[in-house]
This record gives structure tokens, sequence and C-alpha cells, in this order.
């Protein structure tokens, strides 16, 4: 069944956000402290099984989504040896980028895709997204006042004010947003990485949990990143696309 016949929440979730938290959950599982010190360090089967699923993933899905997956992979192998090792933001349990890490970016990039694709999402997109904008305010909130958290609550009130004036885009990046705290939740409880105690180590005056919040606001920068590159490559398509959405816009906004 493809995934913009489900119609309510529990079926678009399951077939896009919730098989991409499954896969979180079993792949980083395999890279964790507990794995490595009871049956040896088996990052190499983390890294295999996600090069399978990977490639699977992109003969599944159409063209234009198997391009914005590979670059995806692509920023992201650029973006983790940036931030993890050159500024040392966060710090992988080997020190180093395990190769699953970007195009496990990739495969949250297309989960989301996939759900704001479902009929439940283009049905629901305000009551969405005012349900998921309530989570996360609580989510960095509790952040803060219990974990001390000022980094990651600085960067969720950044992204929510970015998020203002991009309705087009808002639902996505408030999904990503959850996703990616999924991720970090899970990553981190494994120990396959750790953030340090204040922002990159060095600005004490932003204290930070392990893992901070509101840290997808770097993620959008992967997303942003595929988008360049896909318009690049596409100029004519993507001026057609932008003409055609603006005849809509105008059909509509004349009928009403």
């Amino acid at each position: 069944m493809s995934v913009v016949t489900n119609k309510t929440f529990f079926s678009a979730f399951l077939k896009t956000i919730g098989l991409l938290f499954f896969y979180i959950l079993i792949g980083l599982f395999i890279d964790s402290v507990y794995v490595t010190e009871n049956y040896g360090d088996l990052q190499w089967l983390a890294n295999t099984i996600m090069v399978i699923v990977f490639t699977i993933t992109c003969f599944k899905v159409a063209p234009r989504i198997r391009e914005q997956l590979i670059y995806a992979v692509l920023i992201g192998f650029v973006g983790e040896y940036l931030f993890s090792v050159v500024m040392g933001m966060y710090t992988y349990r080997l020190e180093n980028v395990p190769y699953y890490i970007p195009m496990g970016h990739a495969l949250v990039y297309a989960g989301v895709l996939f759900f704001m694709k479902t009929s439940f999402s283009k049905k629901n997109t305000k009551k969405l997204e005012k349900i998921i904008t309530i989570i996360i305010i609580i989510y960095a909130t509790v952040y803060l006042i219990f974990r001390n958290d000022v980094f990651g609550f600085v960067m969720t009130i950044a992204t929510l004010l970015i998020l203002i004036n991009k309705p087009r885009e808002r639902l996505f990046y408030l999904t990503m947003y959850l996703s990616v705290a999924f991720l970090e939740i899970v990553g981190t409880s494994y120990q396959c990485w750790w953030w340090p105690t204040t922002a990159w180590g060095i600005f004490d005056f932003l204290p930070s949990h392990n893992p901070p919040s509101g840290i997808s606001f770097f993620y959008f920068l992967l997303d942003l990143g595929v988008l360049w590159l896909y318009k690049k490559r596409h100029k004519i398509a993507w001026l057609r696309m932008k003409n055609i959405r603006k005849i809509r816009l105008n059909n509509s906004s004349a009928t009403n």
C-alpha cells in the first residue's frame, strides 16, 4: 500500500515514522556500549545493515526522492566531520564518524518526507502543527528546568521563530524535530555518542544536556542543503513547479 493512502494517524505513523523509529532502536543498539562490552565491537555490522537498508530504500522510492537521499548522504558526511571531528560539537563512541550515520540522516529525511505525503498529514496539517508545537515546547521546557539545557532551549526557540514565516515547510520541520529528538535520546542512551555539558564544550553560558533538546536545528541545514542541490540540478522543473503552485494559490484566493 502506498503511504499516500493512509488516512488514520496510526496507519500513517506506523508505515513511516514508526518504521523509522524501529530502525533507529535496532540499528543503534548494535553499536551500543552494552553490545560492545558483552559481544564485541559490532559497528561494522551496523554499517553493513545500514548500507543494505539504504540501498533497498533507494530502489523502492521515486527517482526524485532517490536523488535527494543521495544528496543527504553526501551533505551528511561533510556535516558530521565538520561538527564532530573538526568542531568537537559531539563525540562518537570510537571518536570517529560511523559510516551508518550519514545514511541514517538520509533515512530520517525520507521517513519524515513520507509521513508528510500521507493523506492523514495532508488533511490534518494545522491540527498536527499545533499538537507537535505544544509537545516540543513542553519537551524543551522540561529539559531546561530539570536538565539545565539552556543550549537546547535556545535552539528550540530559534527553530519555532524561524518556522513562523514558513507555513509550507512548518509541519515537515516540526515532525523532523520530534524524529531527531527520538534519535538523539536513543543514541545517547545507548552511548553511541555523547554531548559535552556546554555548547561545543566551550561556551559556559550555554549549559547543555546529553542530548540537547533542540539539536534538530542543525539537521535543518541538511534539509536545506538537499533542497538547494536539487534546485540547482533541476532549475527548469523547479521553476515550473513554483509557477504551478502560484497559479493554484491565485485560483484558490479568487475562489474564496
